[in-house]
């Protein structure tokens, strides 16, 4: 199942994503400007993690954004629209302030990011699950203050991941954790859903149940080979069994590997069968040519 976090991350993926940290209390509240130049218009996406906030928090947050107003500190990084999202091509001014400029293909004119309006739309992902009536005057509050707010909690992620299944599953060695997340983050974003651990489970969940299910499920399952998975004697190899398991049963081809710092020898001495399947070379394709090939693989079976 989709977590929250995984939906925040993967949402919008039409729009230039600017990821951002909004200055809020005694902290920072992590979130997103997403301009759209389809719809010439811009809104805010925030996300609060933890489940012990109250509806005082909440209410102070909304007071809190001024649109034209409020400061906000860039994050280091842009996320962009698939190509197909969009069909023309991009500048980035950085020399006093930020700006990202586009141009649909057989259009003449440059569009800015800084040109395009505010929609006072705003979107809160929240770990805490607000009351349906707190939710109420929440959204009460920001309208009084211009603000158009739709609040996004764990029942709107369990309620969407009913009717999306996981295509892929992403089975990793723990201290491969930057590698996987980066597949899954990407290959949703490609709205290919899948099962990842630090997305996919919560506190108090069942991990075998979780895993096995995630296993059964998916379409297929991308393998991040490397010398810490290939040491793994644990949930890694379990996981390899599962898979293999039902490529038996259903006599299909179910595991996608990427090799990461790893050679033909080592795969065969791990699994000789598995040395015979296509791998991904991280190193050698790049983390978008290997995610892009991965779903295409997962989305064309």
């Amino acid at each position: 199942m989709a977590s929250l976090r995984e939906y925040f991350e993967s949402d919008f993926g039409y729009g230039f994503r600017f990821h951002i940290k909004m200055p809020f209390r005694d902290g920072f509240i992590e979130g997103m400007i997403i301009y759209d130049f389809a719809s010439w218009s811009a809104f805010l996406a925030l996300y609060v993690p933890d489940d012990d906030k109250d509806i005082e928090f909440f209410l102070d947050l909304i007071a809190a954004i001024e649109y034209g107003r409020t400061k906000v500190n860039l994050d280091g990084k842009v996320s962009l629209p698939l190509a197909k999202e969009f069909p023309g091509q991009l500048q980035v001014e950085n020399k006093t302030d930020f700006e990202l400029l586009a141009q649909y293909f057989g259009d003449t004119e440059w569009m800015s990011t800084k040109h395009i309006p505010a929609s006072k739309r705003v979107f809160i992902y929240s770990e805490t699950d607000l009351p349906v009536d707190e939710i109420a005057v929440l959204k009460r509050s920001a309208k009084e203050r211009g603000l158009e707010a739709q609040f996004r909690s764990d029942r709107f992620a369990q309620e969407r991941s009913r009717h999306e299944p996981p295509l892929a599953f992403i089975s990793h060695d723990s201290r491969d954790k930057d590698i996987a997340r980066r597949i899954a983050v990407k290959l949703q974003e490609l709205r290919c859903t899948v099962w990842y651990d630090e997305f996919s489970l919560k506190v108090g969940d069942n991990l075998r149940d979780s895993i096995e299910k995630g296993l059964k499920e998916c379409r297929k399952c991308v393998l991040v080979l490397s010398p810490s998975f290939i040491s793994n004697k644990g949930w890694t190899r379990t996981e390899f069994d599962s898979i293999f398991t039902r490529q038996i049963l259903e006599e299909e081809k179910l595991a996608l590997p990427v090799w990461y710092q790893v050679g033909k020898k080592d795969v065969y001495d791990y699994s000789p069968s598995l040395s015979n399947v296509y791998g991904l070379n991280w190193e050698q394709l790049g983390e978008e040519q290997v995610c892009r090939k991965l779903h295409s693989a997962v989305m064309n079976q």
